[in-house]
């Protein structure tokens, strides 16, 4: 059996140190590619399909297809992984379906627009917990609201995404309330806001402490030092494919994304999970773009879809091997839903408040 919880990934990362990148799909060239690299470096697996991805492709295809790409390659742990799920009913019907794991992303309203408080937040994120812990699945939270530091908005992305502009403050995890928001509702790991945000433009400069708030990071893992922390909009928009984009007719302006190096730091303060979409969009879409200008002629998909799964595949490979990951598949024995279900009741996998340190 592959399929494996977020909960027993992230603990087996936390472990030995090292981060898991978590790749959106939508459709199954992007399913081959990821679990081709994968297996070529001995990784194992976050595939996350967002309520765009559910819809563009139909719950039962991206349940067939991460079926068959389990039988593919049973050798390598795979989490499926609802992205941003915005009530209860789009994580339950995300577990019925497969997933193992789901965002309940209680920062933002039901609208996955309108910034919400601070106790719907805790209360949706506990009420997801529990249904989700009582069949072994994991639950990822998030605590403030995802946006640009530069701009003091956020990105729409998949009908995802605040439309107002939001205070600094709440763009920034405040560290204190991530304590009690782990207390009180169990998450199995804390997506986190400072500074990122989703799409390709998410600075204007090369980020530095002011738009990218790494310290907020390593204050949470100070005072959580047992939870699993994540990552969101950590895209890097690599200079190599916005040059190759642009070279074959495309139009995006100068962006900055997310440093590996500053990833890599953060894997070091605790970020067990690092989402990554943009750069695997970039990838694919490059490789379209120079088809496309080469062949004129051409008009075999698969002719346009070969090269793009190519560069999504080397895209893939390098982030397994720079956060880590590479090497660690076969290391993990895959504990099955119903076991973990039984530790969740036996209280075996609660939060681990007591060994919280506070700040200096």
């Amino acid at each position: 059996m592959a399929r494996i919880t977020l909960r027993q990934l992230l603990d087996h990362a936390a472990e030995r140190g090292y981060g898991v990148p978590a790749f959106n799909i939508n459709n199954m060239e992007q399913g081959l590619a990821i679990m081709e690299a994968a297996a070529s470096c001995d990784a194992p697996v976050i595939i996350q399909a967002s309520r765009g991805a559910r819809s563009y492709a139909n719950d039962i295809m991206l349940a067939k297809m991460i079926d068959a790409l389990e039988e593919m390659h049973p050798q390598i742990p795979l989490c499926l992984h609802l992205d941003h799920g915005n009530e209860e009913a789009a994580c339950a019907t995300a577990i019925r379906c497969g997933f193992t794991s789901v965002m309940m992303d209680g920062s933002l309203k039901a609208d996955a627009k309108t910034a919400a408080d601070y106790e719907y937040n805790v209360d949706i994120t506990r009420r997801v917990v529990d249904m989700a812990h009582w069949v072994g699945a994991s639950v990822e939270g998030e605590l403030g609201v995802l946006g640009s530091l530069e701009h003091g908005g956020g990105e729409q992305e998949d009908g995802h995404g605040v439309e107002v502009k939001l205070s600094r403050d709440q763009l920034l995890t405040d560290p204190d309330q991530a304590v009690d928001f782990v207390r009180a509702t169990r998450v199995d790991a804390l997506a986190i806001a400072m500074g990122t945000s989703h799409g390709a433009y998410k600075f204007t400069r090369r980020p530095d402490g002011e738009i990218l708030a790494m310290r907020v990071v390593e204050e949470i893992h100070t005072r959580l030092p047992n939870t699993h922390l994540v990552m969101h909009g950590s895209s890097s928009v690599p200079q190599p494919l916005q040059d190759m984009f642009n070279a074959f007719g495309g139009e995006m302006p100068q962006t900055w994304g997310v440093p590996v190096e500053e990833i890599v730091r953060g894997i070091k303060h605790g970020v067990r999970k690092v989402n990554i979409d943009t750069d695997c969009r970039l990838a694919m879409a490059a490789a379209f773009r120079k088809v496309a200008v080469q062949s004129k002629s051409e008009f075999d998909p698969r002719k346009f879809l070969k090269p793009a799964m190519d560069a999504l595949r080397e895209l893939c490979r390098d982030r397994f091997e720079q956060f880590g990951t590479a090497g660690n598949a076969a290391r993990i024995k895959v504990v099955a839903l119903p076991e973990m279900a039984r530790r969740y009741r036996a209280g075996a996998l609660d939060p681990q408040i007591g060994k919280i340190t506070q700040a200096a």
